[in-house]
């Protein structure tokens, strides 16, 4: 199914999202490369492309940190393509240390969540252009059980642990509020647990060990690719079949109130589609 579909995946010159490139561009779909910069981006661009005989690979570069630069790819996306078939939100990071971003967000908050939220609302038009639109964020195991808002960028104290874990959760609770939003429209919006992989994100967290890249771009490639779960939506995969995520995933009024704090925070607007930072 995913022949000749126009792919998008942040976080693709390295790790699961370098390998999910790889995977998707051999089943011969269209594939951007996301990379935080120009020249690492098609760089693998072009790699990806050589190795797989895909001539249909593109890079491009972004440090999604800075919401002024995910603005930016999403307009140099739209000024290059009719529509975008699927989004995997895939770019992650894992800080020992807090560190702010530019815009003054906690990293592990400003990267791995809000970056998305961002730019799955900029794409949002490309993404209804077309008639497979299917929305897909990595999340992970390790999200967390609940959300302490007062504590959503590490305000009271920061873990580096924590900090991932209530991102991966955010990751759901979007997936989950976008796939409620979006439930009278043909697109989907899921979420994914990649599996325990080898990758620096891992050794920077937990310190080593894991499985192959190959597992861990099974279930991303799975949600891009498969005709099975076409139509479905707001459900969290793990081992390519829909598994439960925590409970607070599902609660209603926490995914409201994620998506409105992030509207503010962010000063983008899906319902009038307004950026302003």
């Amino acid at each position: 199914m995913i022949n000749d579909k126009i792919v998008l995946i942040t976080g693709a010159t390295d790790g699961i999202g370098k390998q999910t490139a790889f995977d998707l561009a051999r089943k011969g779909a269209k594939v951007i490369v996301h990379g935080r910069n120009n020249q690492k981006a098609e760089q693998i661009a072009s790699i990806v492309s050589r190795e797989t005989g895909n001539d249909h690979i593109w890079g491009f570069g972004a440090d999604l940190s800075t919401l002024h630069q995910v603005r930016d790819l999403a307009e140099k996306i739209g000024n290059r393509f009719d529509k975008i078939d699927v989004l995997i939100n895939n770019a992650g990071v894992f800080m020992n240390e807090k560190e702010q971003s530019k815009d003054g967000f906690e990293l592990t908050f400003a990267v791995n969540h809000l970056a998305h939220f961002v730019l799955t609302g900029l794409l949002l038009e490309l993404i209804k252009k077309s008639d497979y639109a299917r929305i897909i964020n990595v999340a992970s195991m390790a999200h967390a059980s609940r959300l302490d808002f007062d504590n959503l960028q590490g305000e009271k104290h920061f873990d580096g642990y924590d900090a991932y874990a209530r991102s991966k959760l955010c990751n759901i609770l979007f997936a989950n509020k976008l796939a409620r939003l979006l439930r009278d429209t043909h697109i989907t919006a899921n979420s994914l647990h990649p599996g325990v992989i080898r990758t620096k994100l891992l050794h920077a967290g937990w310190g080593g060990g894991g499985s192959d890249l190959a597992n861990g771009s099974k279930t991303s490639v799975f949600l891009a690719d498969s005709p099975d779960i076409a139509g479905l939506s707001g459900q969290y995969f793990a081992n390519s079949r829909a598994v439960s995520a925590s409970a607070v995933s599902y609660d209603i009024s926490v995914q409201d109130r994620l998506w409105n704090l992030s509207e503010e925070l962010s000063n983008f607007n899906y319902s009038s589609n307004t950026f302003r930072i």
